[in-house]
């Protein structure tokens, strides 16, 4: 399985942006998916999560009411919109894909990562 993220970038305060997470290889396998985000000098933190059948979603605290995840299956693509972002929010975004067992904010659990894409907030 391979993951591709893109559409990080530069943004103002209260702006929006959208990532994409494309995946290829295996699918038949992934059982959900998910994005974390790491800002310098800082742990990886969970930030949202769905499964790829797209029945159920789960969001970090810091995200909730401002991001929405959603899934292309017929593109094989993970979206998290991202709305009113601040600061708070710059970090290096990674998409990951998880083979088996609940849905979960467990980093370690996610079997497969993309490569990160940056989103930066400014004031």
């Amino acid at each position: 399985v391979q993951l591709q993220a893109s559409g990080g970038g530069l943004v103002q305060a209260g702006g929006s942006l959208r990532l994409s997470c494309a995946v290829s290889g295996s699918i038949f396998s992934i059982n959900d998916m998910g994005w974390f985000r790491q800002a310098p000098g800082k742990k990886r933190e969970f930030v949202a999560a769905i499964s790829w059948s797209g029945g159920r979603s789960y969001y970090a605290d810091s995200v909730k009411g401002r991001f929405t995840i959603s899934r292309d299956n017929a593109k094989n693509t993970v979206y998290p919109q991202m709305n009113s972002l601040n600061p708070e929010d710059t970090a290096l975004y990674y998409c990951a894909a998880k083979a088996g067992g609940p849905l979960t904010v467990v980093a370690g659990l996610y079997d497969y990562w993309g490569q990160g894409t940056q989103v930066t907030v400014s004031s």
